[in-house]
């Protein structure tokens, strides 16, 4: 507003009137869908990804009961071959031939979009590649390194598999699609990033994992703008998926508003009847107290999230487990100094045999207590994030309407501001024009500055919930 003070001039006019604040009446709104995750052309009716969870706990019955489900099942590639009975004789390629196998398995029980969970760190990474893109699974998600040199991009499009890796801070996040664009012109589909409450290895160092400065919710708005530029350079929608402690559908809820467009999650998956595990390895979840979980130091180098138990009891005391290494799948593990073979422990822990090994498992494990099936637990998130989303919808309603309420309450006081101040400064703005207009001038624009300050927050108030609601102004 452009003010003429000069003597001739009339009170100023901010008219609030004319502008249309609409009311929204939630009660119309039906509270029945959580958002759909899409990533590229593959789109989960649930905006949730089981995790993959290795050597056993998540094969083709629990990715294919979850994906018929609505959401995204993975089959974990990790030291799958330790399925066979004679894994010890055919080394890694056994890891291909059950990683195969398992795929078509799960194809076989479910039309749903399945996902398969390969370590960049594993000696057969490029072997197990090569099958998830021969049996053109949905989508590949690769952990446990950085999957940046001899990435065959060209085969993944190819075959239509989705790339999707797994960090732990958008300065990962941002190292890995600065490489793709250089080395492929391309970038992956889609991020998970994985905070320090996940179960099994943590892309952490021992003292981050409690630090606040490392939780989910710090780095995923960050990994979130990592990928900005990415997604207008390339102009396609990269989704980030949130992982690690994600327990009830509240949490999912919080983690939308956030950035994130699904989650990951394992250990709830695990407490379900199709989870692939024993049913001695599901009962330790049950069992175990919040004291009970604990942070290991794994052979491989890394820390672990995992259950307590007699097993690690006695390595934590120096003892050393015998090791019958088939062949040396990491790079990152010694077996000279190894005081054992994490994947053989971990495998005899899916076999139910918890005093030859241990189970990994996340910070809220202790929180479960029972086991169900998976299309309860998914209809159990479903609920709680629709009662969430709810909730705030509906202290967004009283929230504006307080605002609206401020807003008229505004408009009289700046008018009669107004008035009142041109009726008392008009003897001094005779006596001092310039003294005059200068706080005149000041009065106008603080004014003016508060209303246009109060549109915009009430604009992005209803941005906000037109977007949290999916509906639009003229549907309110």
């Amino acid at each position: 507003m452009d003010l003429n003070l000069n003597s001739k001039s009339q009170t100023p006019k901010f008219d609030l009137g004319n502008m249309e604040w609409p009311r929204f009446d939630i009660s119309q709104i039906q509270w029945s869908k959580m958002p759909k995750l899409r990533i590229g052309d593959s789109v989960a009716e649930l905006p949730i990804v089981q995790g993959g969870m290795g050597v056993g706990i998540s094969l083709s019955g629990l990715a294919s009961a979850v994906a018929n489900e609505g959401g995204i099942g993975v089959i974990a590639a990790n030291s799958i071959g330790m399925l066979d009975p004679d894994y010890y004789a055919t080394h890694k390629d056994a890891n291909a031939i059950a990683l195969r196998r398992e795929i078509r398995k799960a194809k076989e029980k479910t039309s749903g979009v399945i996902g398969v969970n390969i370590m960049v760190a594993v000696h057969d990474f490029h072997a197990l590649l090569m099958v998830a893109i021969e049996e053109k699974v949905d989508l590949v998600f690769l952990g446990a390194g950085l999957p940046i040199k001899n990435i065959p991009v060209e085969g993944f499009r190819t075959a239509g598999v989705k790339v999707v890796p797994i960090v732990s801070s958008a300065r990962a996040a941002e190292l890995i699609f600065k490489s793709w664009a250089k080395r492929y012109d391309d970038v992956p589909d889609a991020v998970v990033v994985e905070g320090p409450k996940a179960g099994g290895h943590l892309g952490f160092k021992a003292e981050q994992i409690d630090d606040p400065e490392f939780a989910l919710e710090r780095i995923l708005p960050g990994v979130v703008a990592a990928l900005k530029p990415y997604e207008k350079a390339f102009r396609k929608t990269i989704p980030v998926i949130a992982a690690g402690g994600v327990f009830t559908g509240a949490d999912i809820h919080s983690l939308f508003k956030l950035g994130a467009s699904g989650v990951q999650m394992g250990t709830r998956f695990v407490a379900t009847h199709e989870c692939d595990a024993d049913i001695r390895f599901k009962q330790a979840y049950i069992a175990c107290k919040k004291e009970d979980i604990q942070i290991i130091k794994s052979p491989v180098g890394m820390p672990g999230r995992a259950i307590g138990n007699k097993f690690l009891a006695d390595i934590s005391n120096g003892k050393d487990m015998k090791i019958k290494c088939a062949w040396k799948c990491l790079a990152s593990c010694d077996i000279k100094t190894a005081r054992y073979c994490i994947s053989l422990a971990l495998d005899n822990a899916r076999r139910g045999e918890l005093d030859k090994g241990f189970a990994f498992a996340g910070s809220n494990a202790f929180r479960i207590d029972k086991i169900i099936s998976v299309k309860d637990l998914l209809q159990e998130l479903k609920k709680q994030y629709l009662r969430a989303e709810k909730n705030e919808a509906g202290g967004l309603r009283i929230e504006y309407e307080k605002t609206l309420n401020r807003l008229a309450s505004l408009r009289n006081e700046y008018l009669n501001a107004l008035k009142n101040a041109f009726g008392s400064l008009k003897q001094e703005y005779e006596k001092d024009i310039e003294k005059g207009a200068a706080i005149l001038r000041e009065e106008c624009l603080k004014a003016m500055e508060k209303a246009d300050i109060l549109k915009a927050r009430l604009i992005g108030l209803f941005e906000r919930y037109a977007s949290a609601t999916s509906y639009s102004a003229e549907k309110i």
